[in-house]
């Protein structure tokens, strides 16, 4: 007898999530119900004309898995001539981002609740980001697991056609087995040029916030390795 669930398994798309529990509080279920309308973006619409959606035309910025939204916030803070589209399946962060908006009046940013793999697909145009950051993905740091890992030559592809030329993609982990994975996949990527000068690591870049578990990681003595590459076709 064929077990489908394996043939199932073998062809199943990547994914750049892992359900997990959805319970949010009060404050992230309230901001998300009253903010949703102003600041979210349904993958179902198609082709997203960021220009509408944010009311201007400013250099774009994505992230991928912003988990509960700190950094990004501090971001677009910071930066308030930007615009940044934040991509999160998880609802709890979405509302702790919201929430987060409405505190500190930011409002340059405009947010996707579904997988990354499939607004790229759907949502966003060749060409037009600037920077694509993705910061501690889901290491899947059990060997039987790796191959669930986001950052895979595939991905990757389909990230460069989204970026325009000159634009980046900026990546970080604490995970040194996956830092190298990222490194190997993108040095051989075609399109992308290293900007690290030895073809390796960068420092990181003072407009990458540190996160209160990366802060916390350096004190226990953990590493963290940012990658930088440049669209260069």
């Amino acid at each position: 007898m064929v077990d489908n669930s394996k043939i199932e398994q073998k062809y199943r798309t990547i994914r750049s999530y892992v359900i997990r529990g959805v319970r949010m509080t009060d404050a992230q279920q309230n901001a998300f119900s009253i903010h949703w309308p102003q600041w979210g973006l349904s993958a179902d619409e198609g082709l997203i004309d960021f220009d509408s959606a944010f009311v201007r035309a400013a250099p774009r910025t994505l992230e991928i898995g912003f988990g509960m939204g700190g950094s990004l916030a501090e971001m677009a803070a910071k930066q308030a001539d930007r615009d940044f589209i934040g991509i999160e399946v998880h609802k709890p962060g979405v509302g702790k981002l919201m929430h987060t908006m409405a505190e500190r009046d930011i409002d340059n940013i405009r947010i996707f609740c579904h997988d990354a793999v499939e607004v790229l697909d759907r949502c966003i145009e060749d060409s037009s980001l600037d920077r694509v950051q993705i910061f501690f993905p889901d290491p899947w740091h059990k060997n039987k697991h790796r191959k669930r890992r986001l950052i895979q030559s595939e991905f990757v592809e389909q990230l460069r056609q989204k970026v325009r030329p000159g634009g980046c993609l900026h990546l970080a982990t604490d995970w040194q087995n996956y830092a190298e994975q990222m490194l190997r996949v993108l040095n051989l990527a075609p399109g992308y040029r290293n900007m690290s000068e030895n073809r390796s690591y960068i420092s990181r870049p003072d407009d990458r916030p540190l996160t209160k578990f990366e802060l916390r990681g350096e004190r226990l003595g953990h590493g963290v390795w940012d990658l930088m590459f440049e669209r260069i076709d």
